[in-house]
């Protein structure tokens, strides 16, 4: 990962100390991992990728972190996924996949190329956000405390919204498995040629793409019912 700072990055430090106690950056993250135990669960992919409150990417695509993680040695992989994320499994089991400390390592670099230094205050930090995010933070906690330290106590989970779609909206359901959907609500999107679902820096993406798709239809409905 390239080391070289964004015209955002400062824009974004004023920002936090103009607004004391706001946090205008969402790092989106997801992973893939080997089963749904979490307690035993190991880390097989890792995807992030920063946005600021608007939604905007903070640093270009090419900087957006999507790593592959080697598997430790005696790894049990799930029937699941071993029948349904083999080219993933391949991935780790090649050169390109990188040990935990080096994701770890990368994902910090990464927040702190976009906010700067971890602030000391820390509801100052950037949120993590991202569908069923809790899962992904037991994770985080468990294998990658130099990314830990730089995220905020509060984090943006978009499963809620999505919840809330169902009870009011249930046959308008935002389709993840449709990258044009996601490219509309995420312009920014860098996706591959076909929809590739179980992929951790797919579907970061796909939940920036469904929380735009909430704040215009949910939030805008809810407003306009209640005027």
């Amino acid at each position: 990962m390239k080391t070289g700072a964004h015209p955002a990055w400062k824009q974004n430090t004023e920002m936090r100390k103009a607004m004391p106690g706001k946090t205008p950056l969402y790092v989106w993250f997801d992973t893939e991992y080997s089963t749904l135990e979490l307690d035993k669960a190991g880390l097989l992919q890792v995807a992030a990728l920063i946005t600021d409150a608007s939604l905007q990417r903070v640093l270009p695509p090419e900087r957006d972190v999507r790593l592959p993680i080697r598997l430790r040695e005696g790894e049990t992989l799930s029937p699941w996924v071993e029948e349904n994320l083999p080219e993933l499994v391949q991935a780790c089991r090649s050169p390109e996949a990188v040990d935990l400390l080096a994701a770890d390592t990368s994902l910090a670099a990464y927040v702190d190329t976009a906010a700067g230094p971890p602030a000391k205050r820390e509801d100052q930090r950037p949120v993590l956000a991202g569908n069923s995010i809790h899962e992904d933070w037991w994770l985080v906690r468990r294998f990658l405390p130099r990314f830990l330290n730089r995220l905020h106590y509060r984090h943006l989970d978009v499963t809620a919204f999505k919840l809330e779609w169902k009870q009011i909206r249930p046959a308008a359901e935002f389709d993840k498995e449709n990258p044009e959907m996601i490219r509309r609500y995420f312009p920014e999107a860098v996706l591959p040629v076909a929809g590739k679902r179980h992929d951790a820096y797919y579907d970061l993406q796909a939940s920036i793409a469904e929380l735009a798709f909430y704040r215009r239809n949910l939030f805008h409905s809810s407003v306009t019912e209640s005027a």
